[in-house]
């Protein structure tokens, strides 16, 4: 891969305080990626890195090929989209939009065509005249992008773009924002703490904590497969669960788990040598019936024991359920709600549970 942006070695101190430390990040021209990671996680310091309003302490910064480590902002081919949109109050649309193009000294006629073509680039035809005051808040929204759009950057960096937004009319410009991105074809870096944003949209997800980056891969392996307890713990919803090796055969490993329930892993899973290890388990991966015998569960549910339901929490389409099984292990789960076709569950039910061996994942070995 030829990066359109490469961290080497990056670190940021803002006197003891280190906000980004040793992070390399490589970042494939047209790539969406998304650094996902709580508030004070150096998320927002790599993305003014990257633009340009922050200088690293220590490492470089490539764009395009090019070391740009102590370029200001405005020599570098990166244009960025703030959370407060930065709008004008007291310019047009039209104008707002084409600020860039003035300070660029583009010709009014050319400039003039440009505006109009990143205004219809993101449905903003015929608003031209209008003010931010005049518009909503995904209009304002819009006309932030497409004044970043206008001046052909390289790279789009976005800073909780959505975060002012209702949830409805987010979730529909998180797919605005994935369209536009795959259209144009820029490579475009997005920073947000909301992980259904970031499992929406991204190509890959870099996961930052401590200024770190945790774990980087696309939206399907971060989820499936985390590779740390923050990583497990901070996308979605994940039972954690100690696990004591109790026996090993050619092909499995049996383990003890917190509260006393015994599972069997693949053998392959369980890094080797280790007595110890954190399991996570999604918790939409249990299968639960409360009419069904085990002997009815699919042969590939290895792991099969009864529960009861402690509590039940109706969120429509699906039912979260807290269990305790008999051995005394608590275990939070997700299941379809199924109430039309005939099963429904209830606190104090006994049901019966099946899962996959290789829906437990490996997260600390000792």
């Amino acid at each position: 891969m030829n990066p359109m942006v490469d961290l080497r070695g990056v670190t940021k101190r803002f006197g003891a305080f280190t906000a980004v430390n040793d992070v390399t990040l490589p970042i494939a021209s047209g790539e969406f990626l998304t650094l996902l990671g709580p508030s004070g996680c150096g998320k927002t310091t790599l993305l003014r890195l990257m633009a340009g309003f922050d200088t690293p302490t220590e490492g470089s910064v490539w764009i395009g090929g090019e070391d740009v480590t102590h370029r200001p902002p405005y020599r570098r081919p990166v244009n960025q989209v703030f959370q407060s949109y930065a709008l004008f109050p007291h310019l047009t649309v039209m104008e707002n939009v084409g600020f860039g193009l003035r300070m660029q000294r583009v010709g009014a006629a050319e400039a003039a065509e440009r505006v109009h073509e990143a205004l219809a680039l993101v449905s903003l035809t015929g608003l031209d005249a209008r003010r931010p005051h005049q518009l909503s808040g995904g209009q304002r929204q819009r006309v932030a992008l497409a004044r970043a759009l206008v001046c052909r950057p390289k790279v789009l960096l976005l800073d909780e773009p959505l975060s002012a937004l209702d949830a409805k009319l987010r979730r529909s410009m998180q797919l605005e924002l994935k369209r536009l991105q795959r259209q144009l074809g820029i490579t475009f870096v997005f920073v947000t703490h909301d992980q259904e944003e970031a499992l929406t949209m991204s190509d890959r997800i870099a996961i930052v904590n401590a200024g770190r980056i945790e774990q980087l891969g696309t939206a399907h392996e971060i989820y499936h497969r985390p590779a740390t307890r923050f990583a497990a713990d901070f996308v979605g919803q994940a039972n954690l669960l100690e696990a004591r090796l109790l026996l090993q055969d050619a092909d499995t490993v049996q383990v003890s788990v917190t509260g006393g329930l015994e599972l069997s892993l693949p053998l392959a899973a369980w890094p080797a040598g280790a007595t110890t290890a954190l399991l996570a388990m999604r918790p939409e991966k249990v299968h639960v019936s409360r009419a069904r015998a085990p002997a009815d569960f699919p042969a590939a549910a290895t792991n099969i024991f009864e529960a009861r339901i402690e509590e039940e929490i109706f969120q429509g389409a699906t039912d979260h359920l807290v269990l305790v099984t008999a051995a005394g292990t608590r275990l939070a789960v997700v299941v379809a709600n199924e109430s039309a076709y005939g099963e429904i569950f209830h606190a104090g039910d006994r049901v019966f549970c099946a899962l996959h061996a290789d829906d437990l994942v490996v997260v600390r070995a000792e």
